[in-house]
C-alpha cells in the first residue's frame, strides 16, 4: 500500500465517520417530532428507544461472522447507505409499522456500520504506526455538532421530518458512496500487512482472540457509554429540575459537551504520541470523574455547565483508544475484537440512562451523578490493558516505514 493510498483511506474514512455523526444525531434530536409523526405514546417509546442499541449489537455480532468472508470496507460500503435511507425512512412514513420497520433498519445497519468502521480505524492505525484513531472519532463529533445544528434548524422553522432529512441524504449519499472508492485496509487481500508479513504472524497468545482477555476493555468501554448516555440524557433536565437553569440555559450543556468532545479528540492523537496511551486515558477517566463530581455538587446551573465541559475533554479519548487497544492486544484477530467490544457501546448505552433515572428516583440526582463517577474511576484499575507504548506494535513486529505518512 502506497502512502498515497494510506492517505486517500484516511480522507474517505474520516469521512464515513462524519457522516455517520450526522445521520446519527438528526435521529436522536427528533425523537420528540418522530413521537408526535406517528403517535408514539410516552409508554411505547421507550421501547422503540432500546429496539436501536439492540439491534446494533446483533448488526455488529453478525458483521463479525461476515468480515470473515469479506473485506470490512465492503461491509462499510453498503451499511452506510443503508443508515442513511433508514433515516429517509422514519421521516417518510406515516404508520406505527413505517417508524418500526424503518429503526429496525436503522440499528442493524448501524451496528455493521460502526463495527466496520472501526476495524478499518484499526488496522489504518496499524499501517500508520502511531495513533490516528482518535482523529476519526473527532470527525464523527464534529458530525454530531453538524447534525444536531440541522435539526435545531429543521425545529425552529417547524419542517416535517421529510422535509429536514430528504435534503441531507441527498447530499450524503452520493457523498458517501464517492469516498467508499478509496476505503483501505492496513493488511492486503491476502491477510499481509503494508510490511509484508502476515497479519498473525508473531501474535502470541495475542493472536487468538480470547474474551477473558478483552474483557476489561468491554468493561471500560460500557463505562465510558454510561458516562456518555447520562450526559445526552439527563444533563437539561439536571439544569433545569436539580440546578434550577431557565429551559433555553439547560439546552447548553450538551452543546459544550459535543464541542468539547471535539477538541479534546483533535488533540487526542498527538497526546497519544507524546504521552502514550495509557496515560491519556488515566488523565481522561481522571478529567471525567472530577466532571461528575462537580455537577453533582454544583451549587448553580454555571458549575453545573463547567462539570458537563470537564466530562467532555475527559471521556472523549476513552472510547477509541479502547477500540485500539483492542487491536493491539489481539493483532491476528482485530476484526473480531472490534465486532465484539463495539457490542458493550450499546450495552452502556441502554444501561446508562435508566440508571441515572432509576437512582434520580429513588434516591436524588446530585447522588445519580456519582454512580457513572465511580464507573469512570474504575477504568483507572484496567488502564494498563492500553498499553504497552513502543515502537513496535501486535506481536513484536517492526512498526511498518509509514509514520511520515500525512
Amino acid at each position: 500500500m502506497t502512502d498515497a493510498g494510506l492517505r486517500h483511506g484516511r480522507a474517505s474514512l474520516g469521512l464515513s465517520f462524519g457522516v455517520q455523526g450526522v445521520a446519527f444525531a438528526l435521529l436522536v434530536t427528533r425523537i420528540p417530532a418522530i413521537q408526535d409523526q406517528y403517535g408514539i405514546s410516552d409508554g411505547l417509546l421507550p421501547v422503540f428507544l432500546a429496539a436501536v442499541p439492540i439491534l446494533a449489537g446483533v448488526g455488529s455480532v453478525a458483521t463479525e461472522k461476515v468480515v470473515a468472508r469479506v473485506r470490512p470496507s465492503v461491509v462499510l460500503r453498503w451499511a452506510q447507505p443503508l443508515v442513511l435511507l433508514a433515516l429517509l425512512g422514519v421521516g417518510a412514513g406515516r404508520e406505527m409499522w413505517h417508524v418500526a420497520v424503518a429503526l429496525g433498519v436503522f440499528g442493524l445497519a448501524v451496528g455493521a456500520l460502526d463495527a466496520s468502521m472501526n476495524m478499518l480505524g484499526v488496522s489504518l492505525q496499524r499501517a500508520y504506526g502511531r495513533s490516528i484513531m482518535t482523529g476519526f472519532h473527532a470527525a464523527y463529533s464534529l458530525g454530531g455538532i453538524a447534525g444536531a445544528s440541522l435539526a435545531w434548524a429543521g425545529a425552529r422553522w417547524e419542517l416535517s421530518l421529510l422535509a429536514s432529512y430528504l435534503p441531507v441524504v441527498a447530499v450524503l449519499l452520493p457523498v458517501a458512496l464517492t469516498g467508499s472508492r478509496w476505503y483501505t485496509e492496513g493488511k492486503g487481500a491476502e491477510g499481509k500487512r503494508p510490511d509484508g508479513t502476515e497479519a498473525g504472524a508473531g501474535a502470541g497468545a495475542g493472536g487468538a482472540l480470547s474474551f477473558k482477555l478483552l474483557l476489561p476493555l468491554c468493561l471500560i468501554m460500557t463505562f465510558a457509554y454510561i458516562g456518555d448516555s447520562t450526559v445526552s440524557n439527563w444533563s437539561a433536565k439536571y439544569l433545569q429540575d436539580v440546578l434550577g437553569s431557565s429551559e433555553q440555559l439547560a439546552t447548553v450543556p450538551y452543546n459544550l459537551y459535543m464541542v468539547t468532545t471535539l477538541l479534546g479528540r483533535a488533540v487526542g492523537d498527538l497526546g497519544v504520541r507524546r504521552f502514550g496511551a495509557v496515560a491519556v486515558v488515566r488523565g481522561g477517566s481522571l478529567l471525567a470523574a472530577g466532571g461528575f463530581a462537580v455537577v453533582a455538587v454544583a451549587p448553580g446551573a454555571w458549575v453545573g455547565m463547567l462539570g458537563f465541559t470537564m466530562l467532555g475533554f475527559g471521556l472523549c479519548v476513552i472510547v477509541p483508544q479502547t477500540f485500539a487497544a483492542a487491536g493491539r492486544m489481539f493483532p491476528g484477530s482485530s476484526d473480531a475484537a472490534v465486532a465484539r467490544l463495539n457490542i458493550f457501546n450499546y450495552v452502556g448505552f441502554l444501561v446508562g440512562s435508566p440508571l441515572v433515572g432509576a437512582l434520580g428516583d429513588a434516591w436524588s440526582y446530585r447522588g445519580a451523578m456519582l454512580v457513572p463517577m465511580v464507573l469512570v474511576l474504575a477504568t483507572l484499575v484496567y488502564a494498563r490493558a492500553f498499553g504497552p507504548e513502543t515502537a513496535r506494535y501486535g506481536g513484536g513486529h517492526e512498526r511498518p516505514r509509514t509514520a511520515d505518512v500525512g
